[in-house]
């Protein structure tokens, strides 16, 4: 399954792959490579983006959503790039979650496509699915996250994550999931039959559907 999936946000290197992350929150990655070109071809380096004029920027980058915080946080994180790791973005979680603006979810992105460090990467998509699946009960991304460290082999969390979110916007969809051509329908435990029918099962999602008979 999605043999050709990778990260869909436009990036030339760790820096850009951050920012394009942190305006990603609450937008499609879509519309933030929409955005992207244009605020990269003026401020392209953490020392550039750090001198950003903040109204500027934030005009640039209004169309994603949640701009006024989005800006703020981007050249905070730039400026302590520049002043604590000399212009270079960190290489750990710890590191990367201690930059303005950047969560579990931004960091591990960064790790797994700019430095290909095992990391799982848990959106809205990677979160349904994996409860669908029954990999996970809850809906806190972190606790999520813990849980698929336990059942995922790590030579296999970068591809995960690209994998998942593929078939999240593509086939598992939060409305209307496409389960008659679903390549794990008969392995999901979730609320779908083969032609898309809810059905009353037990399901990690909605547990109090039982099987008819119980």
């Amino acid at each position: 399954m999605y043999p050709d999936s990778a990260c869909s946000l436009l990036h030339v290197d760790a820096f850009q792959l951050m920012v394009a992350t942190i305006l990603s929150a609450q937008c499609t990655d879509e519309r933030v490579n929409k955005v992207t070109p244009e605020l990269f071809s003026r401020w392209s380096t953490p020392e550039e983006m750090a001198q950003a004029p903040l109204p500027e920027l934030k005009d640039i980058i209004r169309s994603t959503g949640f701009f006024n915080n989005k800006a703020k946080n981007i050249l905070a994180a730039s400026q302590m790039i520049v002043d604590k790791y000399k212009g270079k973005v960190p290489h750990t979680l710890e590191e990367l979650v201690s930059l303005p603006g950047v969560g579990r979810k931004t960091a591990n992105v960064i790790l797994g496509v700019a430095y290909h460090q095992p990391g799982i990467v848990v959106d809205t998509h990677v979160g349904r699915i994996s409860r669908h699946l029954g990999f996970t009960r809850h809906t806190d991304p972190v606790k999520v996250e813990f849980d698929l460290q336990k059942i995922l082999s790590r030579e296999h969390w970068i591809k995960w994550n690209h994998m998942i979110i593929d078939h999240g916007r593509t086939v598992c969809t939060a409305r209307n999931p496409r389960c008659e051509v679903c390549g794990l329908c008969d392995l999901c435990p979730g609320p779908y039959s083969k032609k898309g029918e809810k059905i009353p099962k037990t399901c990690p999602e909605h547990p109090e559907r039982v099987s008819e008979g119980e």
